[in-house]
């Protein structure tokens, strides 16, 4: 039986690692805290707050290809516990990614929030659902100025996060602009608390 962290842990891998010393920490890992291979309420709810990810395919012949992906937050949604899919929304009509898994459904989801430095990495199996109108209905938000085509459904295999190191924290506009509301909010608290005091102090 292949197990999570067997998936990406290959035998070449691991010889790297053994050869490089790091093979004994892994596998005490392991023991401790296997790989996920269903959706946790933790991963659910880091969906939920996710506006961008980034899907690894291959051709046929081994050749990858990465392709960003963006909508509203949550729109990578559990479908269950094995499932995630997001609606494809009308792009520059290249097709690679559809080309690919054509050939070949081995797929990979690269998740990052860099406000929290946060990570996660999906190893899996993807396939275009064309046709199911109530799915595309379920999965795509009417408020998003984009147009939905399909559906891309992912089953999971393997999951899990790592550390932060290196992770160099970026915010989004609305992020920024919360943030600096809420400077602007506290500062006008300060500036009626200043005048309300002078107010008090004898002339």
């Amino acid at each position: 039986m292949i197990v999570p962290n067997d998936i990406a842990f290959t035998p070449s891998v691991k010889a790297e690692q053994t050869k490089r010393g790091s093979r004994a920490l892994y596998e005490r890992a392991a023991e401790k805290r296997p790989m996920q291979k269903l959706v946790t309420d933790d991963l659910a709810a880091f969906l939920a707050e996710t506006d961008h990810f980034y899907l690894g395919t291959a051709s046929a012949a081994g050749r990858p290809y990465i392709q960003h992906r963006g909508g509203p937050k949550g729109f990578l949604k559990p479908i269950d516990v094995r499932h995630l899919a997001f609606a494809d929304f009308a792009g520059n009509r290249q097709y690679v990614t559809l080309g690919n898994l054509a050939e070949n459904p081995q797929a990979f989801i690269f998740l990052m929030h860099y406000p929290t430095q946060q990570r996660v990495k999906l190893w899996g199996r993807a396939e275009v659902v064309e046709n199911d109108p109530a799915l595309l209905a379920e999965l795509a938000d009417p408020a998003y100025k984009a147009k939905p085509e399909r559906v891309i459904r992912f089953t999971i295999e393997a999951w899990d996060s790592n550390c932060r190191q290196h992770i160099t924290p970026r915010y989004t506009q609305s992020e920024i602009n919360e943030a600096v509301a809420h400077m602007a909010r506290r500062i006008a608290d300060l500036e009626a608390e200043v005048e309300r005091l002078r107010t008090r102090v004898p002339a």
